[in-house]
């Protein structure tokens, strides 16, 4: 096992991101202990090779990083603290970091990074991008808002998970970056799946319009990497009836935050707050297990006139 200053990790939140980012620290030689609320995700670990604990409080004694990865802020800030029973930041040492990998609120984060502070912690935010794929093949881009000392103490295992490291500032601009990158992400890929649909209703192929855009003014990660249309790029989510990848779920609950930043900065957002709306309808459409590129199925769905 790694016997680097790092010592024993405790992994919390074993899904479909969380899994294969504590397979690839036991895999670099780290001591890890992982855990999950879901009995099945715990044995799914198990039998994969990742020793695991039967609590989260097991699993975080004695460590001296815990990595956390959470549906949501309120699910961590009840961790911290403890809900009907002592919360993880009584139940480790001194001085241990606790880094959060989740995308949760900015306020969420602040607030459980002064938790962590004032009980004598350390605390990082390092929200990711870069789907199943990157978790897997570790390459995933971290977005991180810590103080710079906390960030060089994790820096050697963030390096086995993810294939680029950003420090965006202090406690919580992690998360404002991941908000501010997946408004981007919503938006651009309701402008792809437009666009392609708007090609097919011209008379143009698939392949023609990619060969155009994928070169062209009109490139983006929608396009290029998570094409909403099967065959140009062969491993996007269309190709695999848009098994996720990044579910719609998860990306109507990543505007949900940003829509809550641009809300409390007043800032005059008017494509964010709708791409908000277009993937909140497809999640309670039948798209909240999909990729988030299904959502060119809605839109041809909805169109009218001759193909």
């Amino acid at each position: 096992m790694m016997t680097t200053e790092t010592g024993t990790i405790a992994f919390l939140g074993l899904g479909h991101m969380g899994a294969p980012m504590a397979k690839n620290l036991v895999q670099a030689g780290y001591d890890v202990r992982a855990f999950d609320v879901v009995p099945a995700a715990v044995e799914a670990i198990s039998a994969s090779g990742v020793p695991t604990a039967s609590s989260a409080i097991e699993a975080v004694r004695g460590a001296s990083v815990v990595l956390t990865m959470f549906p949501g802020g309120q699910q961590l800030l009840d961790a911290y603290r403890g809900v009907d029973g002592p919360g993880l930041l009584d139940s480790v040492d001194a001085d241990t970091v606790f880094l959060d990998c989740s995308t949760i609120n900015v306020d969420d984060a602040r607030e459980a990074a002064g938790l962590a502070v004032e009980a004598g912690h350390r605390s990082v935010d390092a929200p990711v991008s870069g789907g199943v794929v990157g978790a897997e093949a570790g390459t995933l881009t971290f977005m991180i808002g810590a103080l710079e000392a906390d960030l060089e103490s994790v820096r050697p295992l963030l390096e086995v998970m993810g294939g680029k490291l950003v420090h965006c500032g202090d406690h919580g601009a992690g998360q404002a970056a991941k908000v501010c990158n997946n408004m981007i992400l919503g938006v651009s890929m309701i402008a792809a799946s437009e666009a392609f649909v708007l090609g097919e209703k011209l008379g143009l192929s698939n392949q023609a319009l990619y060969d155009v855009v994928s070169t062209a003014s009109g490139q983006c990660w929608a396009v290029t990497t998570n094409c909403p249309v099967p065959g140009p790029v062969p491993t996007s989510p269309a190709n695999r009836d848009y098994e996720p990848g990044f579910a719609g779920a998860l990306m109507a609950k990543d505007l949900g935050l940003a829509m809550s930043a641009v809300e409390s900065t007043g800032v005059a957002a008017e494509l964010g707050p709708m791409a908000a709306r277009i993937y909140e309808r497809f999640r309670d459409e039948g798209g909240a297990g999909r990729d988030f590129s299904g959502i060119i199925t809605g839109i041809r769905d909805r169109s009218h006139g001759s193909d």
